[in-house]
């Protein structure tokens, strides 16, 4: 494949399941990505290399071209807005569900009512397209304290399992959208590396059919 390639990666749990993805298309890393301090890796092929970086940064990596390809959950575009993006593959890895969640038992405000999320775009257009206002209250972890302590009624997150919910006493309320983790390009360098990019997209493609 001719054109220097650079696929932002996120990390956490999407990456021990891209991983995996990106063996079967043929790309293998020369080191070990959970283990290695470094951000910058080489891989089997000389013209690409991985980087990687927090889940919440990689569309903006991708976005100002500082990556050309990337790996990102749904979630995480829509709350990015998706500018100078392709959203060109669901990967259909990392699939969770993003959800309302609180007391099953306790009665909601009518106004007023106070949610806590780290997704204030998404959680913000759900509510406004019901007709419905709502504080929101922008948490980075820890969400489902929140209820808990009185901070919020509810919270808008993503759920998997359910566990975390269920030890707190929180249940799932409204169900807003599944989510997967998607493959991304830049637009300018779809333009300008356009035979390198379709021959690694085919090729991804092909790992996730299989």
């Amino acid at each position: 494949m001719s054109g220097e390639l650079t696929i932002a990666l996120a990390k956490g749990r999407i990456l021990g399941e891209t991983l995996p993805l990106l063996a079967r298309a043929g790309i293998l890393p020369q080191d070990d990505l959970s283990t290695s301090r470094k951000l910058v890796f080489a891989t089997n092929h000389d013209n690409i290399k991985l980087v990687l970086i927090r889940s919440a940064d990689v569309p903006t990596y991708v976005q100002y071209g500082a990556a050309d390809l990337g790996v990102a959950g749904k979630d995480v575009l829509l709350e990015h807005g998706g500018d100078g993006l392709y959203e060109r593959l669901d990967l259909k890895i990392s699939c969770c569900r993003l959800v309302t969640a609180g007391f099953v038992d306790r009665p909601l405000p009518r106004a007023g009512l106070k949610v806590a999320t780290k997704y204030p775009r998404i959680t913000r257009k759900f509510f406004l397209e019901q007709g419905r206002q709502v504080e929101l209250i922008k948490l980075y972890g820890s969400m489902e304290l929140a209820p808990v302590v009185g901070l919020a009624d509810i919270i808008v997150d993503l759920v998997d399992s359910g566990d975390t919910l269920k030890a707190n006493g929180l249940e799932p309320l409204e169900h807003i959208m599944d989510i997967s983790s998607r493959l991304i390009v830049n637009r300018a360098s779809l333009k300008m590396k356009n035979q390198a990019i379709k021959i690694l997209v085919d090729r991804i493609e092909q790992a996730v059919e299989s």
